[in-house]
């Protein structure tokens, strides 16, 4: 069975019939690790879940050292077959590969319970659990059915208060390898099969209010009005000149809402989002200033009162130069251009980083659609992904194992 068979084959498996929907620790979520469980253990790897949901597989090596490989099987609601789930089964592929030839560490995959954050509100609690960070805060955390995510871990026959026994070993693992779709049209564009990721890109999240005067859009002049809305909407396309003006740079302005909300009435408030974002932080950070004092300038040529809220600020977390190194050496060992780029989506490797050098590897989003249906792969991106990854565990061993860590 091929790695996208394999994704095909777990996508049967889902809360919502019709589609793909699976979520921290839900029914679906059994049959998952079933079908994993049967791959792997085939292939001489010992198979166990952690008390955090996280099925792992050991295929040993001739020593204690590890090299981990994983990506997430939960999903957003209608999601595609592909996203976080390629990762696993590509690793799987792997193994097979290796045709029970043992390298001098052992493979570990981790197919990790939760990224999404979809359930909770909060993503990435398999790979917090491996990197020691899942603490009491979010395990009381509750979903909407006020259901806890410990609770939720004992209905799954898991025991929360053993969650740090799946804390990884930093002194034998080498890295964390993880294998992912682009979720964008990059690579395509470009007619690229894969893309060598440096970065995972830094993030900014502000909430902005326009405060203007809602009166009566029949009898209020155009020239003495405080309209809200029509200053948001001028701040808005300052947004996109930013991100069009900054290479690297995207900035989105993904959710307006309006108040009075009524079409005889001149908006007296709108509210929006903004979301910037870039691989290296000093632009990110100096681009959202720029956005913000633009939206203050609109503001006061208007006569409109702005405040922002900043939600998040989320520093860029680079790739480890080593381990990247040898992954791009084994791109063009197997003859593939080297394309390298930031990854604009969080990913489970952000949060392994903390703990373990990371590196990633892009296949191809054919459309850049993802998070859809319609999300799909090609057959020779995803074989030209494992040869890559198998030039990768040879290029390991042949650098001197002991040497990147």
């Amino acid at each position: 069975m091929t790695a996208i068979e394999r994704c095909l084959e777990l996508a049967r498996f889902s809360e919502t019939p019709g589609c793909i929907t699976r979520t921290f620790l839900s029914p679906p979520m059994r049959d998952v690790h079933h079908n994993l469980r049967e791959w792997m253990e085939p292939l001489g790897m010992r198979v166990w879940i952690d008390d955090a949901g996280n099925l792992h597989g050991l295929y040993p090596g001739k020593t204690g050292r590890r090299l981990i490989i994983g990506s997430h099987v939960d999903s957003v609601p209608n999601a595609g077959a592909y996203d976080g789930v390629l990762g696993v089964t590509l690793a799987i592929s792997l193994i097979e590969a290796l045709k029970g030839e043992l390298l001098p560490y052992s493979v570990e995959i981790v197919a990790f319970s939760e990224e999404e954050g979809v359930r909770f509100g909060v993503p990435f609690i398999g790979s917090r659990a491996l990197t020691g960070a899942l603490d009491e805060v979010l395990l009381n955390t509750k979903d909407k059915q006020g259901i806890t995510v410990s609770e939720a871990i004992r209905a799954f026959g898991l025991d929360p208060t053993e969650i740090p026994l799946a804390a990884i070993d930093v002194a034998v693992t080498i890295g964390y390898l993880e294998f992912h779709i682009e979720q964008g049209p990059v690579l395509e564009s470009l007619h690229l099969p894969l893309g060598l990721v440096t970065a995972i890109n830094g993030q900014s999240r502000h909430e902005l209010t326009f405060q203007g005067q809602p009166n009566h859009a029949g009898t209020t002049p155009m020239h003495l009005r405080r309209d809200a809305l029509v200053a948001a909407a001028d701040w808005i396309v300052e947004v996109e000149r930013t991100g069009q003006t900054e290479p690297g740079l995207v900035a989105t302005v993904g959710r307006i809402a309006v108040t009075p909300g009524a079409g005889n009435v001149i908006p007296g408030a709108a509210y929006l989002s903004l979301d910037v974002r870039h691989s290296d932080d000093a632009i990110r950070v100096n681009c959202t200033v720029k956005i913000i004092e633009a939206a203050r300038r609109i503001g006061q040529r208007r006569s409109i009162d702005v405040s922002t809220t900043e939600l998040l600020n989320q520093p860029a977390v680079p790739c480890d130069a080593v381990l990247t190194e040898v992954l791009e050496a084994s791109l063009q060992k197997v003859g593939h251009p080297v394309h390298k780029m930031g990854s604009g989506a969080g990913h489970d490797a952000m949060i392994m980083a903390e703990r373990v050098p990371i590196a990633m590897l892009f296949v191809r989003s054919p459309g850049g659609i993802s998070h859809h249906p319609d999300e799909t792969v090609l057959p020779g991106d995803v074989q030209a992904a494992i040869d890559v990854g198998c030039q990768f565990l040879l290029g390991l061993e042949q650098r001197g194992v002991s040497g990147l860590h």
